[in-house]
């Protein structure tokens, strides 16, 4: 029995040496990178091609760049910069409003609120925005005044309605009640990320459902609404470029006031685009930012996790060598 215990342990013993052996020549072995001939091939090409457009645009007289860096600071067009950034940041507060209290609308048991939440969705997204423009700014047609009444007592107050509907009124109200169809669906699916469980676990302990909403389910809810969030706020800043049918100062009307009267359309309008690109750049930043700060936990357990593998791997390597 000794004797074939003896031989079972040298038998171990030289089967963890050939696993040792094999590994270390595995490691010894020359590694040739696999070759990609076509994806070198399509590099050189659009290599090629972006030289071209960039010398294109920098030699063709036509783009006026001496216009551009003229019009560039402009007072009317920084004063369309502050329109687009005011009705952007409005416009995001109401829908960001307005698309928590459909999504809970949404998320309720009662039909009485969920089929009406639904609709809202249905319709507001579901109708093109400048349709939605069009039809506020002309809201007069239908309804000449604005009036209160109250049966048996009288009219309150009437008001006429082109005096309440200003073009930057139809601006805010049109984009914040379809932003608010998209904002209804981001907070929702961002409320239903949230485990059932815990949400259960919080009442069974107490918790009021505005303290179970504020301390449990928010705070892991934002880490799921922030990033379309944020996209949506960039898509509702190019957006706003709408609001120059109806007359509203914002860049691209600034822009096209602009050269309507000097006839320089294309720097003018190379001008909006640096400031909407510039504008979306800060802005992506911003939204980088918030991610990071609402997924600190998840980064902290996934480094966690990461220098723990790297640690066993570590410690494996060093068993081999010994």
């Amino acid at each position: 029995m000794e004797t074939a215990g003896i031989k079972r342990e040298d038998i171990g013993l030289e089967s963890s040496k050939a696993m040792v052996e094999s590994r270390l020549a595995a490691d010894m072995l020359t590694v040739v990178p696999l070759r990609h001939p076509w994806r070198s091939a399509a590099v050189v090409i659009v290599l090629a091609l972006v030289a071209l457009l960039l010398y294109s645009v920098a030699t063709n007289p036509e783009f006026q760049w001496p216009a551009v860096g003229h019009y560039l600071f402009n007072p009317l067009i920084l004063a369309g910069v502050g329109m687009t950034l005011l009705l952007t940041v409005i416009i995001m507060i109401l829908s960001c409003i307005g698309g928590t209290v459909v999504a809970l609308m949404l998320i309720s048991s009662s039909r009485l609120l969920s089929i009406p939440a639904k609709l809202f969705v249905w319709f507001f997204r579901g109708t093109p925005a400048l349709v939605q423009l069009i039809f506020w700014y002309n809201l007069a047609l239908l309804f000449k005044h604005i009036a209160l009444y109250i049966p048996g007592y009288g009219t309150i107050f009437s008001i006429d309605t082109n005096d309440v509907i200003t073009p930057f009124t139809a601006a805010v109200i049109a984009l914040s009640l379809q932003e608010s169809g998209y904002m209804a669906e981001i907070v929702r699916n961002g409320l239903k990320s949230v485990g059932h469980g815990q949400t259960e676990a919080a009442l069974c302990l107490g918790m009021k459902p505005s303290l179970l909403m504020r301390r449990i389910v928010l705070p892991q809810a934002m880490r799921v609404i922030i990033p379309p969030t944020g996209n949506e706020t960039i898509n509702l800043l190019k957006t706003t470029s709408l609001v120059s049918t109806i007359a509203v100062g914002d860049l691209l009307y600034s822009a096209q006031s602009i050269y309507a009267r000097t006839f320089e359309t294309i720097p003018l309008l190379l001008v909006a685009s640096f400031w909407y690109l510039a504008i979306v750049s800060i802005t992506s930043i911003g939204q980088g930012y918030l991610e990071r700060h609402f997924s600190r936990d998840e980064m902290a357990t996934t480094g966690s996790a990461l220098s723990t593998l790297q640690a066993h791997l570590f410690s494996f390597r060093k068993r081999v060598a010994s």
